[in-house]
């Protein structure tokens, strides 16, 4: 893989995870960060802690696909032999034995906010071939090896508290808001043919959230990787942008967070 040279601007594209924020999918075990040392020995009747050294340090617990995370092969294709739907060699291949020359390289940023806000109260409105090749008629044709990032303006829901509804809970949970725009199989396979080996998005999931197992069974069982809940998309240019993520070296995962940049010319 040939690294861009020369000056550039690094944009962070990874979104933030606390207690506050929804980084957690709905109903899995929810992001906990808590203090395990302080500098010294300290009283806290709410987290109470014995001090180990003069130093601080915290632990937590997320789920793989906590915050800005990738979805590996294992994340919705079993194993050869287990007799299950979708089942493969593919199914083998956990996070820690995903090629990382393909998480990284030039980037195309597919603008689809025309999409966001306009589902229907719990479903996703659908992104389409169309508007793939709508862009494409503007920016050229995508390239093999080419990330593709859609922009849909989704992350602007990201924030704390109770405030954080529209993002996932409103859509998924309750059914009470419209969902997040998401590929479906058309726009899938036409980036396959493309060539495009991995998909980002700014949404929770590459999924619709009123069905978002089929294109997860479709793009990873023909070996593309999805990185999920990015932001800051709307600082990218269509083109000149390269895209890094690097997971989390997790044994036997299905995935994992990890930090995504953009190195911007």
């Amino acid at each position: 893989m040939k690294l861009p040279t020369g000056e550039r601007r690094v944009i962070d594209l990874s979104v933030l995870v606390s207690e506050s924020l929804p980084a957690s999918w709905p109903g899995h075990m929810p992001f906990t960060h808590k203090n395990w040392s302080w500098y010294a020995e300290v009283e806290n009747p709410i987290d109470p802690v014995r001090s180990t050294g003069p130093y601080r340090t915290n632990f937590f617990v997320m789920d793989e696909h906590c915050g800005t995370h990738m979805d590996g092969p294992t994340h919705f294709i079993p194993p050869p032999g287990s007799g299950l739907e979708h089942a493969g060699e593919l199914g083998t291949i956990t996070g820690d034995k995903v090629d990382l020359e393909q998480l990284w390289g030039p980037a195309a940023t597919i603008d689809v906010t025309e999409l966001s806000g306009t589902g229907d109260p719990g479903e996703s409105p659908e992104i389409l071939p169309r508007h793939i090749e709508d862009w494409e008629s503007r920016h050229g044709d995508l390239e093999p090896g080419e990330v593709v990032l859609f922009h849909s303006g989704w992350d602007r829901h990201y924030v704390p508290g109770a405030a954080a509804s529209p993002f996932v809970h409103d859509p998924l949970v309750s059914g009470d808001g419209p969902g997040w725009p998401a590929p479906g199989i058309g726009a899938m396979t036409l980036l396959h043919e493309r060539g495009v080996r991995t998909v980002g998005t700014d949404a929770p999931s590459m999924g619709s959230c009123h069905d978002g197992a089929p294109v997860h069974q479709y793009a990873l069982s023909r070996g593309m990787l999805f990185v999920e809940m990015l932001t800051n998309l709307r600082l990218l240019p269509a083109r000149g942008v390269h895209f890094v993520f690097l997971p989390l070296k997790l044994a036997g995962s299905t995935g994992g967070p990890g930090r995504a940049v953009a190195l911007v010319d």
